[in-house]
This record gives structure tokens, sequence and C-alpha cells, in this order.
């Protein structure tokens, strides 16, 4: 039976990898989670974790997936990137092109990123790059929209975390406003590294209006379903609501489009709403087209690509292709971070 680890580091990887375990248990695969200190331990009823780098290293799975950045490299197997993000703009430089040999396979979310990846491929020459689709959306297929929200429209209000980008301060003044003259109602839902005190601003804000909610689950899948329109600035969620063809409304986007409702200053907000309720046919034409080029699959079967991708691998590059290199620095800091030393006894630490 073959053996797999889902690595998480950050809840937003929950709703990225059990698309990839349901597919590993559809093909009679076995699969386990390891979390990585500090992030909460939200795995369900039937779902298996691994507690220590002991318990990984006995498990001896076949392949790790990871949606983060980064992946302890002394972990058995092949180490798999499923991103979690789908789109970004900056398709030259940035973080998300960076290389830090420590994955093997990269399954891109999104065509844009095929290109590139495959020339630092080229590049590189110790990893692979599949085009796959993102993994998060097969789960959106188990989602129904049955809100009772519905009966009011719904705006889904998802800022990024960056101080750069946003938009929370500036427009919650604006936000007061509408909450108090229109029935709308509104969802709150905030990235977990966001600023606390603006995190508590807005939740005082919902428990003081009964039309406004904010939510705290990982989970955004529904969220996303049962809204009508996205109030957002940058945040990379913003594409996967364009994904469900839907309206998004931006307040000083780095990256403005035809795809978009972009505004650029809190008095435009109200109005803005009130057009994107309206699903204008031309902006509902520039989301498809858009999202035609950013996402093309809509098939549910993206976890089925990154699993053949990964047999793919395993039967015909491992081991074949050039060594990743040592980065002993960087790999002596994920030791230190995940307390595995090795050295005479065979664990120093294994309760992380």
């Amino acid at each position: 039976m073959k053996r797999y680890l889902l690595f998480v580091s950050l809840t937003y990887s929950y709703s990225i990898l059990r698309p990839i375990q349901e597919e590993i248990k559809r093909r009679g695969g076995e699969v386990a989670w390891y979390i990585e200190e500090p992030c909460p331990i939200h795995l369900l009823e039937d779902e298996i974790q691994l507690k220590t780098i002991k318990e990984v290293m006995e498990y001896n799975p076949i392949a790790t997936f990871a949606p983060g950045n980064h992946i302890y490299d002394f972990f058995p197997g092949i180490k798999v990137e499923v991103f979690h993000g789908l789109y970004y703009k900056r398709t030259d430089y940035g973080d998300h092109y960076r290389i830090r040999g420590l994955f093997d396979l990269y399954c891109t979310t999104s065509s844009l990123f095929l290109p590139k990846f495959k020339e630092l491929e080229d590049k590189y020459k110790f990893f692979k790059v599949v085009h796959t689709g993102w993994s998060k959306f097969d789960g959106y297929f188990a989602y129904e929209e049955t809100s009772v929200l519905n009966e009011s429209p719904v705006i889904l209000y998802a800022p990024t975390f960056s101080t750069q980008f946003n938009s929370a301060v500036d427009l919650y003044d604006k936000i007061e406003q509408i909450i108090k003259t229109k029935n709308w109602i509104w969802i709150f839902s905030f990235h977990p590294k966001m600023d606390k005190e603006l995190i508590d601003k807005y939740k005082n804000l919902a428990n003081k209006y009964a039309n406004a909610i904010f939510s705290e689950e990982d989970n955004k899948i529904p969220l996303l379903k049962n809204a009508n329109i996205m109030l957002s600035d940058t945040s990379s969620i913003i594409y996967e609501f364009l994904w469900l063809e839907k309206p998004v409304i931006t307040y000083k986007n780095s990256f403005p489009g035809k795809h978009l409702l972009n505004i650029d200053k809190p008095e435009s907000l109200e109005e803005t709403i009130e057009l994107a309720l309206q699903k204008p046919k031309d902006l509902m034409e520039n989301i498809h087209n858009f999202m035609q080029i950013i996402h093309p699959y809509k098939d549910g079967k993206a976890s089925a690509r990154i699993l053949d991708a990964t047999d793919d691998f395993i039967a015909n590059y491992k081991g074949k292709i050039k060594k990743k290199p040592l980065n002993i620095f960087r790999k002596l800091k994920l030791r230190k971070k995940a307390g595995y030393f090795p050295f005479g006894s065979r664990y120093k630490k294994v309760t992380n």
C-alpha cells in the first residue's frame, strides 16, 4: 500500500490538502498528516496525525505534499509543492518563484506559472514541473449554495494581511456606514496573519450589528460559495472567487483589470457594490475570459493529476535527475525548528 504525508504549516493548508487525501483513499492508498507547531490542529475524526518526527520516519511515506514554501528535507520520500495561492501577477520575480532546493516536484496551479517554472526547471535540473491545476478547487464540488443568508445580498470581505495593501483601515468607517443603512449581509473573513487589533476592531463591528458576521472558519469554501460578491484588495483569494464567476470589488488593487471593479477611495464603495450586484454583462464576460487563462480546469480532477504526476516522478525521475543542492545552512535551520538531531541517539527530540 502506498503511503503519503500531508504537511501543514498554516491553517489554509487543510482545504488544499483534503482533496488530495480523498484521491489517495479513492486509489486505495494510506495517508497521514504532520502539523508543524504552532499551527492549530483542525483534523477530522477519521484523519490520522503523526505527532513526532520519529512517527514520520517510521511511517515512511513515498511522498509528502506541502502547500507552503518549506518542507523538511529529511522526511522520507519525494517532496511535492502544491502551492497555497492561485494567481500572482508578479510572474517574473518574487517569493513565488524562489527555488529553495527542498522540492522534487512542483504541481503548478495556474497555466500562467508554467513557462517560468519550466525555465527554472531547465536551469536547475534537480526538480520537475507539471501543470495540474489547484487541488483546493476539487473541494468546491462538495458544497452547494444553500445558505439562508442569500435572502439578502451577501458581501464577503476578505482583505490581505499585508499592511502595504490592506484595505481594512481605510474602508472601516465606510463599511460601518453601509452596514447601518443597507440590508446587505456582511461577512468578515480575515487572514490569520493580520494585525490582531484590526481583527478585534472588525469583531466588535460584527458584534454591534445583526447583519454583520465575523467568520473564523479555516474552510472558506462555504463562504465563497454563498456570497454574492467579494470585497478585497490584493489578496489571492480574489481569484478563487472569480473562478466561481462572481464579481469582485477591489480597493487600490496593484494590478487592476477588466475582470475587477477597482476603486481607489472609500466614497465609491456603496455605488460599486450596487453595480456588482447587478452582474453587468461585460464584467461577467471579462471574468469568464480571464479565468479561462488563469485556471481553465473545472473538472474537479486536480488531485488526480497531482497523484499521477507524483507516480510518474517516482517511476521515471527519482534518483535519475540531478541531486538537490546541499543547502546546509537552510537544512540546519529546519532541523533546529523541528528539533531533529539524529546524532548519537537516533532522535534527540521526538515530542515536537
